[in-house]
């Protein structure tokens, strides 16, 4: 028995919450994962996990187990990744999860030229625009943009910051006006951002200080791609991040409404989930990434 990789599909299955999905992550079988399983707990005479046809759960000793083995994988992973690390090896699976805008125009476009780099590594790329639980994914990376992370058992790292600004088409500020103050903003339609805080009530920041304005957006999206795209139609006003309103900026189809005034800039987190510190993978994609993100 190799007590690494039985340590490791432990901790995936307590981690996972089931065999058939950690069998999954792991690539073989439940039933092999379940004899495995069974002959740990033979040669150390004790339940580890309670299994019902709806539930399992820990024993006290398993709990031990738990414990233990995850001390020792970290371990292990941290010895693994310094001699990586010394050798410039960057291999293994890497996978990373983003928003759907920031996946696509951010990140799609650096893909290339880090997979030529490292010729050796794997990479999955999951796209969601609400937040995932990053070990049920079994993500490396999460990568966040939030005015704030809360406290959690992750692990948040600031890779970037980004600014938020109001947008809107020229044939749709020719037609309805052009506002010239905050207060303005709600004579117009709007085109809200529905997984943003700001959804019905933006907070600008400008020459004269802060004003707060209380909207009812009369379309409410789920994407800032199809946000700018609805803003670049005519549809009304709304506000995009900087890496979403750039290109449309910069060709003319869209123009910046009330250009003194912004809403609070988020930070761009990646976000892992081990106690000990990023592996080459994940440290050689951030850094690649921080690259494109600096100023």
């Amino acid at each position: 028995m190799d007590k690494l990789s039985v340590m490791h599909a432990f901790r995936r299955i307590v981690e996972r919450g089931s065999f058939a999905r950690a069998a999954e992550d792991l690539g073989v079988s439940s039933a092999l994962l379940s004899r495995e399983i069974k002959l740990l707990e033979e040669s150390l005479g004790a339940t580890l996990l309670t299994r019902t046809t709806r539930s399992m759960s820990l024993t006290d000793a398993g709990q031990l187990y738990l414990d233990e083995a995850i001390g020792i994988l970290d371990a292990v992973a941290q010895v693994e990744t310094r001699i990586r690390e010394r050798a410039g090896a960057v291999r293994g699976h890497l996978k990373v999860n983003a928003s759907s805008s920031f996946g696509q125009t951010v990140i799609a476009p650096i893909l290339p030229t880090f997979l030529d780099a490292h010729p050796d590594l794997r990479l999955t790329l999951s796209l969601d625009d609400r937040v995932v639980d990053m070990v049920d994914g079994g993500f490396d990376v999460s990568i966040r943009i939030r005015a704030a992370m809360p406290d959690s058992a992750l692990v948040a790292r600031k890779i970037g910051s980004m600014r938020q600004r109001i947008f809107a088409s020229p044939a749709y500020l020719e037609a309805a006006g052009i506002p010239q103050s905050p207060e303005d903003i709600a004579g117009h339609k709007i085109v809200g951002f529905l997984l943003a805080d700001h959804l019905t009530s933006w907070t600008l920041t400008g020459p004269s200080g802060a004003a707060t304005i209380s909207l009812d957006p009369s379309v409410r999206v789920g994407n800032s791609l199809v946000l700018r795209d609805l803003l670049i139609a005519g549809q009304g006003i709304g506000t995009l991040p900087d890496f979403v309103s750039k290109p449309a900026e910069t060709r003319g189809d869209l123009v910046r409404v009330l250009s003194e005034w912004e809403l609070p800039a988020p930070e761009i987190f990646a976000v892992t989930a081990s106690r000990l510190g990023m592996d080459a993978k994940v440290t050689a994609f951030l850094e690649h990434l921080r690259a494109t993100l600096r100023p």
